[in-house]
């Protein structure tokens, strides 16, 4: 499958970076030459230095030729026209990075003209993420698959939980409720565990489950879930803006203060519900000023990464409960854990995920389970994968205890219509199922990457990892 990307910037350079790594045929377009020789250095992908909507550079890099041209340079129109132009050079399918939310408000409209197969907005993306995880307060992450029926969760485990000392085995037998926990980073390490695994204080669980199996077993072991109203938010550029917009909906009172005077009078303009007030952050007069104490949520997501980790660290020691900051540089992100901050959202990593699922989407096509939604876990060592079940799939109707599935992976939930399965080792694929899967180490682009194939006719105890720590 042949891809050119036009744009080496953040989200541009970690989905080439992730493609060549699964052996596409990638080609890289960017008009920094810097950046093209770097990259050229150490991606294997082949690089050209030039304007990505530029005729002659799409004609160099054999456009014409590509299965997918993904538009995300730092401008939205010259994205829309790349696109544009490689659709009429022949390209197949166009992914286009759209930041204004004036022209994404109208995508509908333009993605026909444009012949765009799909349009991406790593703002909004970004987003949706943090306004999960403030409906569930309780995790420091939240990711959705089969349209919001089954929900993942990062949970870290705290000192005096209840879970401390347990097995994934007593917790099932003694809280009896429909959850799997399908991911655990212990300090550097992540394991996909067994029923023996037993949980100790600072272990990260990532845990698979609808939302109402998932609030019942929070307030089993004593978590007393409190909904967020009050929330402050710090930055008031594209990002603030879509994430104000949207806890308005949810009816929170939301506060947003940046240090921008243009930016605080166009939110003014466009959210009249929402408090937006010009100053500085920093100073934490102002924060004390504006209610901090009393905020349920701080939320800082300013262009500056140092800057935001600084202010959720002083949100941390105002006693503020629920704490999110945007952090896009990877090497910064790896510290959050050591600085007690409780959620990191990384745009980049959130437009990369919405893009690599969509490139999965089309290799696998033909095959017999079709990837529908995709995301990187812990520091992407770990991938969750929603596929849906075709007809023609050759391990429709076997128990998963004898399905052949190789070590390191996990099938953590089955959606056969409006039940949501928690399987064990006698439940089956079906035809039309939305099944996910969890994956440590492996690049899986259908479900049949998880099976020994060799062994398929001769069910062994390889099978029994699907559901080792089943209920």
């Amino acid at each position: 499958m042949k891809i050119v990307i036009i744009g080496d910037g953040k989200v541009g350079h970690k989905v080439a970076t992730e493609l060549s790594e699964e052996n596409y045929d990638v080609v890289l377009i960017d008009q920094n030459e810097e950046r093209v020789k770097k990259s050229s250095n150490t991606l294997d992908v082949l690089c050209f230095h030039g304007d990505g909507a530029d005729v002659e550079i799409l004609r160099a890099a054999d456009v014409q030729h590509a299965d997918l041209v993904i538009a995300c340079a730092s401008s939205d129109e010259s994205n829309m026209l790349s696109c544009l132009i490689s659709r009429r050079l022949g390209a197949k399918h166009t992914i286009a990075r759209v930041r204004n939310p004036v022209y994404f408000h109208q995508m509908d409209i333009l993605k026909e003209d444009l012949r765009l197969s799909m349009a991406v907005n790593p703002e909004l993306e970004a987003a949706n993420e943090i306004s999960r995880v403030l409906i569930f307060p309780e995790a420091t992450k939240v990711e959705n698959f089969v349209k919001g029926r089954v929900e993942l969760v990062e949970f870290p485990l705290k000192k005096g939980s209840p879970l401390d000392g347990l097995s994934l085995k007593d917790i099932y037998r003694k809280y009896q409720i429909k959850i799997l926990v399908c991911a655990v980073q212990r300090e550097q390490d992540v394991h996909i565990p067994d029923g023996d695994f037993v949980m100790r204080t600072g272990d990260k669980l990532n845990m698979v489950a609808s939302h109402l199996e998932l609030e019942r077993f929070f307030k089993a072991i004593g978590h007393i879930s409190t909904r967020i109203k009050k929330v402050m938010i710090i930055g008031g550029g594209r990002l603030g803006y879509y994430l104000a917009k949207q806890l308005v909906s949810l009816k929170m009172q939301v506060k947003v203060i940046d240090k921008e005077y243009a930016k605080c009078e166009d939110l003014s303009e466009k959210l009249p519900e929402v408090t937006v007030i010009h100053g500085n952050a920093r100073e934490h007069e102002l924060l004390m000023e504006e209610g901090i104490q009393e905020a349920d949520a701080f939320i800082t997501v300013t262009g500056n990464d140092e800057e935001n980790m600084l202010m959720a660290l002083y949100a941390k020691m105002q006693g503020v409960k629920k704490i999110v900051a945007k952090v896009n540089e990877e090497n910064l992100s790896s510290m959050v854990d050591s600085l007690g901050i409780d959620s990191v959202v990384s745009p980049k990593l959130a437009t990369a995920d919405t893009i690599l699922g969509y490139v999965r989407a089309r290799q696998n096509s033909y095959s017999s389970a079709n990837v529908e939604t995709m995301y990187q876990l812990m520091g992407g060592r770990i991938e969750a994968m929603e596929f849906l079940i075709r007809a023609d799939a050759k391990y429709l109707d076997i128990p998963l205890k004898d399905l052949p599935i190789k070590s390191n992976n996990l099938v953590a939930a089955i959606v056969r219509g409006r039940n949501v399965i928690i399987p064990g080792g006698n439940d089956c694929l079906k035809p039309g199922d939305s099944v996910i899967v969890v994956t440590k180490n492996q690049k899986i682009q259908s479900i049949e990457d998880i099976l020994s194939m060799a062994l398929f006719q001769r069910p062994g105890a390889e099978g029994k990892d699907a559901v080792r720590n089943e209920l």
